[in-house]
């Protein structure tokens, strides 16, 4: 059976050439981060666990976790969380085969601690958090299983992607990783709970960024001033070495000294004090929240990685997207992916892969199509190379 391919123009301004465009990122301390976080590292713990012991990623979904805030009493020098953040693990695994029952829920809470321990700081995981897994338990009998020829797709779902990236998406993407993974560690007061917003219009980009600064790394009102204008200014630096529109960038800029009103936190986090998260609430499976482009609201985080099409097909879509910019060498300006698949059918024969393609001035679309479906092709063949990458963080999923 042939793969249902269709390849046509895309009849859109360029994102570079519209007037306004919006893009934001969530943080990877933002509640709704955490819970996409949590929801992955329980997935790939699941998926070692089931192929250290039968060779084979076994059914499972853990998509559904969600976060509850806590209360804290922040201060200047150092406060107190009152009341313990709780994190609730929902969805279904497999844990028992032939008879055998697996330990899936000291795996999924060991693996849930092991992140969130590993992303906030300031956050003690054993104290400051309450646990509860509430994993649906299933079972299977492995014998007759592996006599299955192909990975058939568990819903009727699409995917999406889209490339390039433009300045203001790469720029949102790039200044929230800066703070999280690179600046913190240089400026112990900002936390991990952050927020950039980008807005451009014209030539001109705006961030607005949120974030939460550590309390007991602050001692007053001023240092917090000072710490707020380095964050600025760090970013502004990043920005230069990213795009030549000009950029403005403000922080926090809900805080009112006069009031007394700080983006404060114990623990780097707003969740500590009744900030909830749900899994799929924020980033999309390319890292980004993009109005301006096509979107899925399929959360991917959590679910398994072998035939969970609302999961791989997202991913699937930006492989395919950036791979065809690449291979056209500049011949395609930008590119949309769909994919739709059918429930019980195989994972790599969609009912349709739609390519979109806005090409370059003077370009026709038959002199890239070519091109475009062998990059299609291409990936389809090579789908069950996705849970791999996956468990080797070569791909990510919000």
């Amino acid at each position: 059976m042939g793969r249902n391919i269709r390849i046509e123009p895309l009849r859109t301004v360029h994102i570079e050439d519209q007037d306004v465009e919006l893009v934001e990122r969530k943080g990877l301390g933002h509640p709704d981060s955490i819970a996409d976080g949590v929801s992955e590292s329980v997935s790939r713990a699941l998926s070692r666990m089931y192929l250290d012991e039968f060779g084979r990623i076994l059914h499972h979904n853990t998509d559904e976790t969600q976060v509850v805030g806590g209360a804290s009493e922040p201060k200047f020098g150092g406060g107190k969380v009152t009341n313990p953040i709780y994190i609730l693990l929902v969805g279904r695994a497999t844990t028992e085969v032939n008879g055998e029952k697996l330990p899936f829920r000291q795996t999924a809470i060991d693996a849930a601690k092991a992140y969130v321990h590993g992303v906030c700081a300031h956050l003690d995981v054993e104290k400051q958090v309450e646990w509860d897994c509430r994993i649906g338990q299933g079972s299977i009998d492995l014998r007759g299983v592996f006599d299955q020829k192909s990975v058939l797709s568990n819903d009727t779902s699409f995917g999406v992607g889209f490339a390039p990236y433009s300045d203001t998406e790469r720029l949102v993407l790039e200044s929230e990783r800066f703070l999280t993974t690179r600046l913190k560690k240089r400026l112990p007061a900002l936390g991990e709970d952050v927020k950039v917003m980008g807005y451009r219009s014209g030539d001109a980009i705006r961030l607005t960024v949120a974030a939460a600064l550590v309390d007991s790394e602050v001692a007053d009102a001023d240092e917090y001033a000072n710490v707020c204008q380095e964050i600025q200014e760090k970013l502004m630096d990043q920005a230069a070495k990213l795009t030549h529109r000009s950029v403005t960038i403000d922080v926090n800029t809900a805080d009112d000294p006069e009031l007394g009103r700080f983006y404060l936190t114990v623990t780097g986090l707003s969740m500590e004090a009744g900030d909830d998260g749900s899994v799929g609430r924020g980033n999309r499976a390319n890292g980004l929240i993009t109005p301006c482009r096509p979107m899925s609201l399929e959360a991917s985080a959590g679910k398994n990685p072998v035939n969970h099409v609302g999961k791989i097909y997202n991913l699937l879509g930006g492989l395919i997207a950036q791979d065809i910019v690449k291979e056209t060498g500049g011949n395609v300006k930008e590119v949309h992916v769909r994919i739709l698949s059918q429930i019980g059918k195989p994972v790599d024969q969609p009912q349709v892969a739609s390519i979109q393609l806005l090409t370059a001035n003077g370009v026709k679309l038959a002199q890239v199509q070519p091109k475009a479906e062998g990059v299609v092709q291409k990936w389809f063949d090579q789908i069950d190379t996705i849970p791999q990458r996956l468990l080797t963080d070569k791909l990510t999923v919000f």
